[in-house]
């Protein structure tokens, strides 16, 4: 099925200002490009870096330029076509920050 991107502007931006992403950036937009998903596990077939983010939350981090940047999406498949939802993009050291903020923030003291 065909993957309609939403906000793919959001990436070509992100690549644009960070020089040194963009040829990683144009790699993963091809893929994407010319993917043809059914399950959420082709997703993993075209990226397997890929990591699927919490129970059913139908959300999916990808790792781009060897692991200096990261993507997380929402995918959402259609009958037709699938959904995928730029949520976040940023760089890796970005990403670990975001990751401790969102462990710190589900941290409860008793």
């Amino acid at each position: 099925m065909k993957i309609h991107l939403i906000k793919r502007q959001s990436v070509l931006l992100f690549a644009q200002s960070q020089a040194k992403s963009r040829v990683s950036f144009d790699e993963w937009l091809e893929k994407i490009r010319y993917a043809d998903w059914r399950t959420p596990t082709d997703i993993k077939q075209t990226f397997a870096s890929a990591d699927f983010l919490g129970r059913s939350s139908r959300r999916i981090v990808f790792d781009i330029g060897g692991n200096k940047y990261r993507i997380i999406c929402k995918y959402v498949f259609g009958e037709t076509s699938i959904h995928l939802f730029v949520c976040w993009i940023g760089t890796h050291k970005e990403y670990t920050k975001l990751c401790l903020k969102e462990m710190q923030s589900s941290i409860h003291t008793y």
